[in-house]
Order: C-alpha cells, then sequence, then structure tokens
C-alpha cells in the first residue's frame, strides 16, 4: 500500500453474500499479509468452494477469485 488510507478486506461467497470482513480500519502505508480462517462473522467454517474476496481503499477497489480448500 503505498500510502495511508482506510482498508476494507471482505470475503464473499460464489452468490455474492458477505461471509467475513477481515480488516475494516485505517492502515500506514506498507506492505501487508492477510490470513483467513475459513470462518465466517459468527465463527463457523465455511464450506469449501470459491469465494471472492474484495480489497477497497482510497481511489482503488479490486475483486478477485480463490479457492478455499479444508
Amino acid at each position: 500500500m503505498p500510502i495511508s488510507s482506510k482498508v476494507e478486506l471482505t470475503i464473499y461467497n460464489s452468490m455474492g453474500q458477505r461471509v467475513r470482513t477481515l480488516v475494516n480500519t485505517r492502515q500506514p502505508a506498507g506492505f501487508y499479509q492477510v490470513e483467513w480462517d475459513g470462518r465466517d462473522e459468527l465463527g463457523r467454517e465455511v464450506a469449501n468452494g470459491i469465494y471472492i474476496y474484495q480489497i477497497k481503499m482510497k481511489n482503488f477497489s479490486q475483486s478477485r477469485k480463490m479457492l478455499y480448500l479444508k
């Protein structure tokens, strides 16, 4: 991340429903790594399958698919 910004990193299922928000805070510039434990907001394990992660920050938004396998 080249500049300090509010960052939101959210996981969605293949139907577009929000599964979990992993990051929702202001972060200083730098490199970051986030691990998802395969659980939803209530702590329940999710099913194997394709999920979408979306990262939003100032003037930038990107979504990508990922495969979750237990």
